[in-house]
């Protein structure tokens, strides 16, 4: 390696792109090109800056295979910042992190094994981003969820540690576990405070601050109000309490759990008989919340019961749905109280706004891989968001990317897609 690129690889280490540009925009060989692409990446031109990874990834030699996969790494990392999750998927990203890891560079390998696990993040695959960030290449598979020891997180670069540790916090705010994502957002604060990285320490003190906010309200019968996200983890815990969760679409009773992602009409139905619960929900009003119709006729109602008895079968191991004179009634088991738990956000666009509330441009392709939509619906949505002011678009035709302003005063940790396993 020759001393303009050297100098350059130290200038892009300490976060100085200009001066990285500098010693290497006059040349066109592949390490000056990866060094090109990567300087401009920090700059926030992705697209120039994937377009150089690219070049200096086919100019690298056969006997070069450690730069040809630092290129692949540095290109999709590139791609996640533009939330771009379309592509060849996972497995160049892998295979690099593979190469990498065998030839002894393990930070790299490391920062591949993490963009891969960001990624799978992103669109809801929550249990393959946990086995992909336990199982470094060459090591065995430890516990989803498992904080990461202090010595092992000291043995990694401070700013992979942090972005490791942020990452089992999402992981473990994602699915409630409370404790795990406190000590996984103290080992993110420390391994960011040892980086010296500005952008690193605020992203752990923002998510550090998720905890303390809203993250959904709780419709009783002596009310509503807000629960932060370690209120939420006890109350799907309790064994006293039927949890009909409008934010993940379960229905939850301690331990025993019913997802009604896949079914939503059935999940519409019980969440209309929890909002009317101790008493009973009329048949119209029913019909109307479940059906969209304000004129119900006896189609409608025969459908309506034809639903009432699938329902019965799928929760019968947590409560029973009665009929009365005017309706039916959710009756729980064991004597459990019913609560309903709502976004904090209104409406049925949730999990978009959640998405493009990280502040990142999203495109609708990308964003319907990650809600598991057609692009047309996601547009659709889109136009609508857009005509009320509350997300705007930028660049025209592919090049068309939407965001929003951040959602303050109120995590949206659980209005974000969760892949559902099939019925």
């Amino acid at each position: 390696m020759d001393s303009l690129i050297s100098a350059a690889a130290r200038a892009l280490a300490a976060g100085d792109a200009l001066t990285a540009l500098q010693r290497v925009a006059l040349r066109d060989d592949p390490p000056a090109l990866a060094l090109r692409g990567t300087a401009m990446a920090q700059l926030g031109e992705h697209p120039r800056a994937r377009a150089l990874l690219r070049r200096a990834a086919r100019g690298f030699g056969a006997h070069e295979s450690v730069a040809r996969a630092r290129c692949v790494v540095a290109e999709a990392e590139v791609a996640l910042a533009q939330r771009d999750l379309g592509g060849q998927g996972l497995a160049p990203l892998m295979a690099a992190a593979r190469t990498l890891h065998a030839h002894g560079d393990l930070a790299n390998a490391q920062q591949a094994r993490l963009v891969a696990a960001r990624r799978l993040v992103l669109l809801g695959r929550l249990a393959e981003a946990a086995e992909v960030l336990a199982a470094p290449p060459g090591e065995g598979a430890a516990p989803a969820h498992a904080a990461t020891p202090l010595h092992a997180l000291h043995a990694l670069h401070a700013p992979l540690a942090a972005v490791e540790a942020l990452t089992r916090a999402e992981l473990a705010l994602r699915a409630l576990h409370i404790d795990a994502a406190h000590a996984a957002l103290e080992q993110a604060r420390q391994a960011a405070m040892r980086a010296g990285v500005p952008a690193l320490q605020a992203e752990a003190t923002q998510a550090a601050a998720l905890l303390a906010q809203p993250a959904a309200r709780l419709l009783a019968p002596q009310g509503e109000r807000t629960l932060r996200l370690a209120e939420v983890a006890a109350l799907r815990a309790s064994a006293h309490t039927l949890v009909v969760d409008a934010c993940r679409h379960a229905v939850q009773a301690g331990d025993a759990a019913l997802a009604l992602a896949r079914r939503p009409v059935l999940f519409a139905l019980v969440r209309a008989l929890a909002q009317a619960w101790p008493g009973d929900a009329g048949r119209e009003a029913l019909i109307a919340a479940v059906f969209r119709t304000r004129h119900p006729d006896e189609t409608h109602r025969a459908r309506l019961r034809v639903e009432i008895g699938r329902l019965r079968r799928h929760i019968a191991g947590l409560a029973g749905v009665e009929a009365t004179a005017r309706g039916f009634v959710l009756r729980p088991h064991c004597g459990r109280t019913v609560a309903l738990l709502v976004p904090p956000v209104d409406g049925e666009p949730g999990a978009l706004l959640a998405l493009l509330a990280d502040g990142a441009a999203w495109s609708t392709s990308a964003l319907a891989l990650a809600l598991g939509e057609s692009q047309r619906n996601v547009q659709r949505a889109l136009a609508d968001l857009e005509a009320t002011g509350r997300v705007r678009a930028t660049g025209q035709a592919r090049a068309r990317r939407w965001v929003a302003a951040p959602l303050l005063g109120f995590t949206t940790i659980l209005l974000l897609p969760t892949v559902q396993p099939n019925p």
